[in-house]
């Protein structure tokens, strides 16, 4: 399986190894272009306190460009890439892909849920409970090793591999 595959497919499956891997490559892509856009950004944030409104029009837009380059160039395909290895990683599980719903998408509506109840015993009960599943979903992906042998998704992947002649 090549790197891009590895990313940006849903077929198959992967084991631990393959999954931190893209959790990585993601997390050090993530840094690096952070910090050069907070590069970028710190050689104009002295500029903004003295232009004039056409100036400033002008580097908010400017950073609006570089804002939908980074979101088009880094968050999409992290975020497409997310779900797709995760999708791989249930499958090592013998889960279905869509259990990548909850444990992506569950914490978020949880903890938005909670903070929004006006209670504040209920925020820390939904707090919790977003806590729970993000540590299954890590667990899960993470650390548990996948079915061993054949599944219905594919062969095992720590299974030794037939050397083809």
């Amino acid at each position: 399986m090549g790197f891009i595959n590895l990313l940006f497919s849903v077929s198959g499956r992967i084991n631990r190894a393959k999954w931190w891997l893209a959790v990585v490559f993601w997390t050090v892509v993530w840094i690096v272009s952070v910090l050069v856009l907070v590069i970028v950004f710190a050689q104009d944030i002295g500029r903004f306190s003295t232009a004039d409104s056409a100036e400033a029009l002008r580097l908010v837009l400017s950073y609006g460009a570089l804002a939908i380059l980074f979101i088009a160039l880094i968050v999409i395909p992290m975020m497409v890439s997310g779900i797709f290895v995760g999708i791989k990683r249930l499958h090592d599980r013998n889960k279905s892909g869509w259990w990548i719903v909850l444990f992506y998408v569950g914490p978020v509506i949880t903890e938005a849920l909670g903070q929004n109840t006006g209670s504040p015993v209920l925020a820390f009960v939904m707090s919790i409970a977003s806590f729970v599943i993000a540590i299954w979903a890590l667990v899960e992906l993470g650390f548990l090793r996948g079915t061993i042998g054949a599944n219905e998704y594919g062969p095992d992947p720590l299974a030794p591999q037939m050397a083809s002649h």
